[in-house]
């Protein structure tokens, strides 16, 4: 996760890159070949997806500085997907709810407080890292049964808002933390650095908040800890929403991504979502439909009707005055 002043940096470097050899091949015009020559050097000591990203800065750059739109030239899109074929990105391994629910019930809170704090908000709201580091104890509104929390700067321009149900003791340790705030602390970043059952005044950075995956990871003894990258939050929230039946529109507007592609690319395929698959494949539909229709007049209605091994059961009631 960077910042957009780290980002622009980042194009500048790219951009001066490309110029710095172009400069070197004396080369006066920026035309498709140029493009290919360049990023086939390029392609013999990065990864297709840094390719892809050296592409995007170069881009944007050309298209404001120098007015040439690279992304019509069919033959370099051609060979950046090309350089893709058999490359598989590696992605953060995500925590299943039993897992959450596992560490926030046994972990000490004496201990791991701060941590199951910014679990909790980092699952419910598919909390980026820095959407984490940079929340305030004013973007959280403490209705009683329910916290209703504001994001108001992300990644893609878009604010969201979620809610955090009392659900377990979710919201207890929210205001456990929340009451550990020392009273001199002059800023309003909600998290602080954590230590012993005190809080001090100084705020959690980045690096610190992006390793709360892989604290949780060690605390329950999961392999693989430094899988579990900052991004596991993201992908957790997608795989749970997916498997309890929620729709991809859905889970983008929760999340905020504004396409289907990336949004689905979160969603890990779990064994329990397998699991259900497998069931409607082998064993076929759990639910039958059955359709019987009776009249019944305003005189013969019974007084008691009871109901006995129902499940799935629709009833549709028409009544004609």
């Amino acid at each position: 996760q960077f910042t957009a002043y780290e980002v622009k940096i980042f194009i500048r470097i790219a951009y001066n890159r490309f110029k710095k050899w172009c400069a070197e091949k004396n080369v006066q015009v920026y035309s498709e070949n140029v493009l290919l020559a360049y990023f086939s050097k390029n392609a013999k000591n990065y990864k297709s997806s840094t390719l892809w990203a050296q592409y995007s800065m170069v881009k944007s750059c050309l298209i404001i500085y120098d007015n040439i739109d690279i992304s019509k030239f069919p033959k370099l899109i051609a060979f950046l997907k090309r350089t893709g074929d058999g490359y598989q990105a590696k992605k953060s391994k995500i925590l299943t709810k039993s897992e959450i629910d596992r560490f926030l019930s046994s972990a000490d809170d004496k201990e791991f407080l701060m941590i199951k704090v910014g679990l909790i908000l980092g699952i419910a709201g598919a909390c980026r890292t820095d959407e984490l580091v940079n929340l305030t104890v004013d973007d959280i509104e403490d209705v009683g049964s329910s916290l209703i929390v504001k994001i108001p700067n992300t990644k893609t321009k878009i604010p969201r808002i979620f809610v955090v149900t009392d659900v377990g003791n979710m919201l207890e340790l929210f205001r456990k933390c929340l009451s550990l705030r020392p009273p001199h602390v002059k800023h309003k970043r909600l998290f602080l650095y954590y230590k012993a059952g005190k809080c001090s005044s100084q705020p959690v950075g980045k690096n610190t908040m992006g390793k709360i995956p892989s604290v949780v990871a060690s605390y329950l003894k999961l392999p693989d800890v430094a899988c579990y990258t900052g991004h596991c939050l993201r992908r957790s929230l997608a795989t749970l929403l997916a498997d309890a039946g929620v729709d991809i529109t859905t889970i983008k507007r929760h999340a905020g991504w504004k396409s289907t592609t990336v949004a689905e690319g979160y969603v890990e395929n779990s064994i329990e979502n397998k699991t259900k698959i497998a069931n409607q494949v082998l064993v076929g539909t759990t639910t039958s439909a059955i359709t019987k229709t009776a009249n019944v007049s305003e005189s013969n209605i019974p007084s008691n009707i009871n109901f006995e091994n129902c499940t799935n059961v629709t009833f549709n009631l028409n009544v004609n005055k």
